[in-house]
């Protein structure tokens, strides 16, 4: 994208409640109750723990590393915001119950009514888009910040799917363009079970956003057109182990961060690599992933550069407490105590709209 394209998309901004400003005394850590989607029972015939965003929370708590006080609440993604990225034809056909439950991979969603639809399935997920593109700001002011849920990388701007139904990534970076001076290069660390095809299709001529993914290469999507979008790709085997995995985590993430020094990382850290997950297929244990995370945001404190992370994919009952022991575990290690970037004024204060 040229200097004069990057200034016409910073003038086209709308208006918008996701980038009001949050108290200094809240951690970046965004959570709302409405991520969790429970509706007669539904949601069980998907694989996805549809409540492990609320379980994190619970475990945090337990911990006494949160409180209600200190965490940030999510808002709603509303249209507008969803316009910066999705075409208008897509979002009318979310309102077709049949697309949904295709998207969602719920077939009996296809018989509900869409009101129905819309208030309990996709406006968790516009909550869960509005907490990325909310943490994608924060990530920029203090350092880092973690959206508990998100990560819906399979959904692009003219589809969805694999249970994603908002391009929350894409978004959250688009958001940063064209409303946060100093942002001009992200570099995605997708480290999902699952390639992230949706981001991919729509960085694919991007020049601005650097894409490492590491993903069974024998399961779902397999999207080779995406794959053309990915600047280091990483495929793995069925029944990979942890020794295997974090040696090419490491060389490939320093790897990708020697070659394009980014503003900012956004980090697909998805639990559904841990072993025995029904679709991911790979064998890591719960240490492994704790330590995955350490990696990541122990090579970008050591750069300077702020870490956005979303949990994404995960599919056993198990991955909550895996996801809360990490967020301890980058507590404990000093990885997620407030630090400022060196590499971003954050003088420079981003453009803030809200109503």
């Amino acid at each position: 994208m040229s200097h004069k394209e990057d200034n016409e998309e910073k003038s086209r901004c709308h208006r918008t409640d996701l980038y009001a400003s949050i108290p200094r005394t809240c951690l970046p850590i965004v959570y709302h109750p409405d991520y969790n989607i429970t509706f007669m029972g539904l949601e069980k015939l998907h694989p996805f723990d549809a409540g492990k965003w609320g379980k994190v929370i619970r475990f945090l708590k337990e911990e006494q590393f949160i409180n209600d006080g200190n965490l940030v609440e999510a808002r709603e993604a509303a249209e507008e915001d969803l316009l910066v990225v999705h075409t208008k034809r897509y979002l009318n056909r979310l309102k077709w119950s049949l697309v949904v439950a295709t998207i969602t991979e719920i077939p009996p969603l296809l018989f509900l009514p869409n009101f129905l639809v819309q208030r309990k399935v996709l406006r968790p997920l516009r909550t869960q888009t509005g907490g990325t593109i909310m943490a994608g700001k924060l990530a920029v002011e203090r350092g880092w910040a973690i959206n508990v849920g998100g990560g819906f990388h399979h959904c692009s701007s003219d589809r969805g799917g694999g249970f994603c139904a908002y391009a929350d990534i894409t978004l959250a970076i688009k958001f940063l363009f064209e409303r946060v001076e100093g942002i001009s290069r992200v570099t995605i660390i997708d480290l999902d079970a699952h390639q992230g095809n949706g981001h991919e299709r729509d960085f694919l001529d991007d020049r601005r956003v650097f894409i490492m993914d590491m993903y069974n290469r024998y399961i779902y999507p397999g999207d080779e057109y995406a794959k053309r979008a990915i600047k280091r790709k990483v495929e793995l085997d069925w029944g990979t182990e942890d020794s295997e995995y974090l040696q090419k985590v490491e060389l490939h993430m320093e790897g990708t961060l020697n070659e394009v020094l980014p503003d900012i990382i956004v980090y697909n850290a998805g639990t559904d690599i841990l072993d025995g997950d029904p679709l991911g297929g790979l064998s890591i244990s719960p240490q492994g992933i704790i330590k995955r995370d350490e990696l990541v945001f122990r090579a970008a404190k050591r750069r300077g550069i702020p870490v956005l992370m979303v949990t994404s994919g995960g599919y056993q009952k198990k991955t909550a407490r895996i996801i809360a022991d990490s967020i301890l575990n980058l507590h404990r290690q000093g990885l997620i105590e407030a630090f400022f970037p060196p590499c971003l004024d954050l003088s420079l204060k981003p453009r803030v709209f809200s109503d």
